[in-house]
């Protein structure tokens, strides 16, 4: 038994609805944020184990500090809720889609992670996975064979990943004394409500939550900083 309290923001759905169901099935108390609360209440109803929503609108301060006073301690968080709100290019997409995106996939991540932050110092050993995306590699976006268009389609949505990322490394550094370990996670191309992409696709949400867990239940030993694969295997940045 696991005696663990996790939170897992975008909870209700998709790969953060897989996240919250393997924590719990490991036995953590796991609270499920979401936007909706009818959403996230139904959601929790579908896991077994101790699942609790929690009205979490990563986009709103309100929320976020409103979500943040009635989770006083905090061993796991998983910063997960992520949108994708335009496939064009830099030289096509207007400023809205990058500011709505960066909102959410980038600020969002900060100000849920600060708000946190007093109840993840009470853990011993408090962990924080950002879930990120290949496509925000920078690695793989350039050189003679690139893994992605070379045209530099969803601009808006690699670049906020690419973004994250950073703020990965650089929370880690910051907390590096205190025993966080916060890592980012790629999950692959899911069947998720992301993006038509997404949804056509067969990739297994879960597939990519067993990822998201072995991170999130890292021990004291494990790596802080870096940036994995679904698989475990280390991403370039």
């Amino acid at each position: 038994m696991n005696n663990s309290t996790a939170l897992v923001t975008g909870a209700n759905k998709g790969i953060g609805k897989e996240i919250a169901r393997q924590l719990a099935a490991a036995g953590l108390t796991v609270h499920m944020g979401s936007r909706d609360a009818g959403r996230g209440r139904r959601a929790a109803d579908e896991i077994d184990g101790d699942t609790r929503p929690l009205v979490l609108d990563v986009t709103d301060d309100t929320s976020i500090a409103d979500a943040a006073r009635q989770v006083p301690h905090l061993d796991i968080l998983v910063n997960n809720a992520g949108i994708s709100v335009d496939g064009r290019p830099a030289t096509e997409a207007d400023v809205d889609s990058f500011r709505r995106t960066y909102e959410t996939n980038l600020f969002g991540v900060l100000a849920v992670t600060n708000a946190f932050l007093p109840a993840l110092r009470r853990s011993a050993s408090p962990r924080i996975v950002n879930i990120s995306s290949g496509t925000g590699s920078l690695s793989w976006s350039t050189g003679p064979e690139p893994r992605f268009p070379p045209e530099g389609s969803s601009a808006a949505y690699r670049s906020s990943k690419t973004a994250l990322n950073a703020l990965t490394l650089f929370y880690a550094q910051a907390l590096a004394g205190e025993n966080f370990k916060v890592n980012a996670l790629a999950p692959g191309l899911r069947a998720t409500d992301l993006n038509a992409r997404a949804a056509a696709s067969d990739g297994d949400p879960a597939e990519s939550a067993e990822g998201a867990v072995r991170l999130a239940l890292l021990a004291d030993d494990g790596p802080t900083g870096e940036f994995f694969s679904w698989d475990g295997t280390a991403m370039p940045w």
